[in-house]
């Protein structure tokens, strides 16, 4: 193996849209009606659609098009009841929006602990469910914990549930999609997520109270009865005096570039998951590396990587950073002290406070992550694997 081989590929270079997105997208430039409940005479909105079409996908009954995945998390929240002081359950493991949803409704995070399978832990989240009445459960990074298990658990403590689906969107645990266990589930079309809109995000429910709390603060007015997967308007009566606006709706140009690429969802999943395997198959029987066992039980989105450099040295791991990087490998490193782009640990969030976690601390210093962006051919994925191989081997031996 050449050890001057070097990946010449950009880690954030998304595919172009399809050409249909395109053209929906110009369609809705050239009639200007680009507020979702701003329609002509007998035309319904690309956004009412979408939501359709998003229900239909995950079996679910209503659906919400919002304007981040953030947003949706803090509009699912409010809609279940959620208030200013409560206690939320929230893993350890996860990206800043999550508990940053949580303290913008003036809420508390209580962190739970992470396994070295990257899920929540629930022996951890068994001894807190006594804190808490709720529970943010992030699928962090595509990784989905035993849900028949955790659902026990939260259904015996009466914790509502709901579901951070940003990495998990057309994953299932068990055949059951991921976002259909809690009472809601919410999901992102951010760029580097599995719908691209630039922002925007969706969430689901069966509950028709939860769906008309959320269509009402998401800024829906009076204008309810222009959605698709919204309950009958009757659900609206007693709600739409009781919920304030809180804008955040998504718009119709989003809404027509996302849907034929839900069109696409299932295929693109098969792509992504290609690219996965060759990648960790590569990565395998590497010293010092530990690939994430995932359970068979779960079908994941393999839109990123992720291993553990369980123990080692700060310095070790800034130098393989280092090393990859002047190969073309992009890194990023979670259990970094100082938060870096999008990476950080719960103990960064400074606005909330947190009892130490040693257990799941070894684990959040050794979490390193890579995405697979459709972009990378499979033989790009085979050299990127070797590169990374080759250079942990480099710094694991020199010790």
């Amino acid at each position: 193996m050449p050890m001057t081989e070097r990946f010449t590929g950009n880690f954030t270079q998304q595919e172009p849209l399809p050409q249909e997105a395109m053209q929906a997208a110009m369609h809705v430039l050239s009639h200007g009606r680009l507020h979702r409940y701003n329609v002509s005479p007998g035309e319904t909105a690309e956004t009412a659609l979408l939501e359709q079409e998003f229900a239909a996908y995950t079996g679910a009954k209503y659906c919400l098009a919002v304007a981040s995945g953030g947003y949706a998390m803090g509009c699912a929240m409010r809609a279940v009841g959620v208030k200013p002081g409560d206690k939320v359950l929230t893993n350890a493991f996860t990206l800043a929006p999550v508990p940053g949803s949580i303290a913008s409704l003036g809420a508390v995070p209580v962190f739970v602990g992470v396994t070295e399978g990257l899920v929540i832990d629930l022996e951890d989240l068994q001894a807190k469910a006594d804190q808490a009445d709720f529970l943010m459960l992030s699928h962090m990074r595509g990784h989905l914990c035993d849900m028949d298990r955790l659902m026990q658990i939260c259904d015996a403590a009466g914790i509502t549930v709901i579901e951070d689906c940003a990495h998990t969107m057309g994953a299932t645990w068990n055949g059951k999609q991921s976002g259909r266990f809690g009472a809601v589930g919410c999901y992102s079309t951010q760029t580097y997520k599995h719908l691209n809109s630039g922002e925007g995000g969706f969430l689901i429910t069966d509950n028709p109270d939860i769906a008309a709390r959320a269509t009402m603060l998401s800024g829906s007015y009076m204008l309810y009865d222009r959605h698709l997967a919204a309950p009958e308007p009757q659900v609206f009566e007693t709600i739409k005096y009781e919920t304030p606006n809180v804008s955040g709706r998504m718009d119709n140009l989003r809404a027509a570039i996302l849907r034929p690429q839900l069109k696409q969802l299932d295929q693109q999943i098969a792509r992504w998951n290609e690219r996965y395997a060759i990648t960790e198959a590569g990565l395998r029987d590497t010293p010092g590396l530990t690939v994430i066992s995932r359970d068979p039980q779960g079908i994941f989105v393999g839109s990123s990587i992720q291993f553990l450099l369980l123990d080692w040295r700060d310095a070790q791991i800034a130098d393989l950073l280092a090393r990859c990087a002047a190969r073309g490998v992009e890194l990023k490193w979670f259990g970094g002290a100082e938060p870096s782009g999008f990476t950080s640990r719960y103990d960064s969030w400074r606005y909330v406070s947190s009892d130490p976690m040693p257990q799941s601390d070894r684990v959040l210093r050794g979490i390193i992550d890579m995405r697979l962006p459709l972009t990378f051919s499979l033989e790009d994925c085979a050299l990127i694997a070797r590169i990374v191989k080759a250079e942990v081997s480099a710094v694991y031996q020199a010790g």
